[in-house]
């Protein structure tokens, strides 16, 4: 259920809920994920991952609205959110893979052996369309897929070159300012930016709680994801966004896409809809922070996909 009241402003302040329990993965190299479950225990269990840069606290306009019917366990990719900041060189694509995969056996060690859907959002949804382990059966195994605007490209005669879109983002993304004074100094740069241009109410303060942390000498805040490991991302992303074979995708899945007919706010994503393999359908006047734009589309996609399949 979602819950929010008004701030001093005439926005809203979204309430994060406290979680149900919370799970500390450890993983090979001895970073933490620290997985959180919220919502209703009996109900279907979805898992919910983002995007680059981001934290799932931060999408909860979305998430709020699945808490009633289904178990939701949520986490953050490494060096995000709630987890600590490891050292930049094991910030990578298969250190993300295989996070991903020991996040899917820990849940289903502690919380019980039960169908799982993954929720996963732009690099997360990447991550698992790479992981060789995930759907296909073995220990990793998850019943479905409903993976939002994933940053896949399949460049045609006319399309930008998505070597240069991609250094262009991530010079961009090192660029950005990494400390400030205060959370509210965060939230009013963030409001002009395009980022929430088509976002919900209150997104700003929400993202200002849900993406700082406090310094570490004790003066103001910081990126919970260093800008410089988001910037890595987005440089490694040109090499793996064209490994992904739809035509051989181990479970259920539905993609779900931004407006084609908008700007690209992040990378730019290939059109699906010509694959007969995989349903593939968009939000429309929604750009790739979908969730964050048009919750409510995002979460009557997602329930009617699971009817659809039966799933989980």
């Amino acid at each position: 259920m979602s819950t929010a009241r008004q701030g001093m402003t005439s926005d809203p302040v979204w309430e994060l809920p406290e979680p149900l329990s919370v799970l500390e993965v450890r993983h090979d190299d001895g970073s933490v994920t620290y997985v959180r479950r919220h919502g209703h225990p009996g109900g279907p269990r979805l898992l919910l991952c983002h995007g680059n840069g981001l934290a799932m606290d931060f999408y909860y306009p979305f998430w709020s609205l699945l808490e009633k019917d289904y178990e939701l366990v949520v986490y953050d990719l490494r060096n995000h959110g709630w987890n600590p900041v490891g050292a930049r060189t094991e910030h990578n694509f298969p250190n993300l893979i295989r996070d991903q995969e020991q996040v899917v056996q820990a849940v289903r060690t502690r919380y019980g052996n039960k169908p799982m859907v993954g929720v996963f959002h732009s690099l997360s949804a990447l991550i698992a369309l790479l992981s060789p382990t995930l759907g296909t059966g073995r220990t990793g195994e998850l019943a479905g897929w409903f993976l939002l605007d994933p940053p896949l490209y399949r460049p045609g005669p006319e399309d930008p070159d998505f070597d240069e879109v991609a250094e262009k983002a991530a010079g961009m993304a090192q660029r950005r300012a990494h400390r400030f004074q205060d959370r509210r100094e965060f939230a009013e740069l963030v409001s002009y930016m395009p980022l929430l241009l088509r976002a919900v109410p209150g997104a700003s303060e929400l993202m200002s709680r849900t993406l700082l942390r406090e310094s570490p000498d004790g003066v103001g805040y910081e990126l919970r994801c260093p800008r410089d490991y988001e910037a890595q991302i987005i440089a490694y992303v040109r090499t793996f966004a064209f490994l992904v074979d739809f035509g051989d995708l181990p479970c259920p899945t539905k993609v779900i896409g931004s407006d084609p007919t908008l700007p690209y706010a992040y990378l730019p994503t290939f059109d699906l809809s010509h694959i007969g393999t995989i349903e593939y359908d968009f939000i429309p006047e929604a750009t790739h922070f979908l969730q964050l734009e048009k919750p409510a589309d995002c979460a009557g996609a997602l329930k009617e996909f699971l009817e659809d399949r039966g799933l989980p």
